[in-house]
């Protein structure tokens, strides 16, 4: 069963106008997800995350200046990328808390074998003590750190095909050998880091792609290189940043990806939790900043995910 994890306050995190990561963009995957081919989805609603499950992967004064910034009515800047509004918080909390709750139902041995995480903000850059690139909390980290302490595992494995380089996650795992972090991403681009000679305790495979590489190219990469070191490291648990802005619609990017692409890389790592895992695979959403491109790729993505 494929559970889809949510929460209305999602939608109450406010970056402020003409800002392009907007609650516009989660209104418009569940959407997308509001259709009878998704009526086999198990929706829930997300929960908190606990302090206790935030302070695995980031600083207590990070945490504090998320929880506790912004008074009521009233909005700020962290950088000029990231905003906080009286919202966010409980937005941030929501969103880490989706990723616990579905690595929870993965591994408790139920009928649960993966979830999607249509929640924002999103989260690869955010790094331990820094909230940056739209991201406050960074949720996949603060999963995979609950699967390895709270149950256990040895082996976590996150992909990321977000177009932007996922920081914040290779900084939080930079010498914890027990995740592998594989990433495909443009560079150059924003936040300038990501290339193939940071590779932290060994567990750190960035494949950087250039302004303009389309499918072959993308699909090249993760079949003839990341897949293949994914499939060596034998995960027990599959965990996906899944970011949509290596679309061709995209505005903050420059890949010429499509909506089956998403559906080809999904099917892909679905094939490796299969293998490895037991089927164990959560995915959340990052980027993706064309409203018609991002529906449709989230769509196909979780349409992969129910097969």
């Amino acid at each position: 069963m494929l559970r889809l994890y949510t929460h209305p306050a999602c939608l109450q995190h406010d970056n402020g106008p003409g800002h392009p990561e907007s609650p516009a963009r989660l209104a418009a995957v569940l959407r997308a997800l509001d259709h009878d081919r998704h009526a086999a989805l198990d929706r829930v609603e997300a929960p908190r995350a606990s302090r206790e499950q935030l302070l695995r992967v980031h600083d207590a004064a990070h945490v504090d200046r998320i929880l506790t910034a912004v008074p009521a009515g009233q909005r700020q800047r962290l950088d000029e990328d990231t905003g906080l509004s009286p919202g966010s918080a409980e937005a941030a909390l929501r969103a880490a808390g989706a990723v616990v709750a579905a690595v929870d139902a993965v591994l408790d041995g139920g009928h649960v074998h993966r979830a999607f995480c249509a929640v924002r903000p999103p989260g690869h850059h955010a790094t331990r003590g820094q909230a940056m690139g739209f991201c406050l909390f960074n949720n996949v980290a603060v999963g995979a750190a609950h699967a390895l302490a709270a149950h256990g595992l040895k082996r976590v494995a996150i992909a990321d095909f977000d177009v932007h380089h996922g920081n914040g996650t290779q900084d939080i795992f930079w010498r914890e050998p027990r995740v592998l972090f594989a990433s495909s991403h443009q560079m150059p681009l924003y936040p300038g880091s990501g290339g193939p000679d940071e590779r932290g305790a060994g567990n750190i495979l960035n494949r950087p792609l250039s302004a303009g590489d389309g499918p072959y190219l993308f699909r090249e990469l993760w079949e003839g290189d990341l897949l293949p070191r994914l499939h060596a490291f034998k995960p027990q648990l599959v965990l996906v940043s899944a970011g949509f802005d290596a679309h061709q619609r995209d505005p903050l990017a420059d890949l010429c990806l499509g909506s089956e692409d998403y559906a080809w890389i999904t099917a892909k790592l679905v094939e490796l939790a299969n293998r490895h895992a037991d089927g164990r695979l959560v995915s959340t959403l990052e980027g993706g900043y064309d409203l018609a491109a991002l529906a449709a790729s989230a769509a196909a993505h979780v349409e992969a995910l129910l097969e």
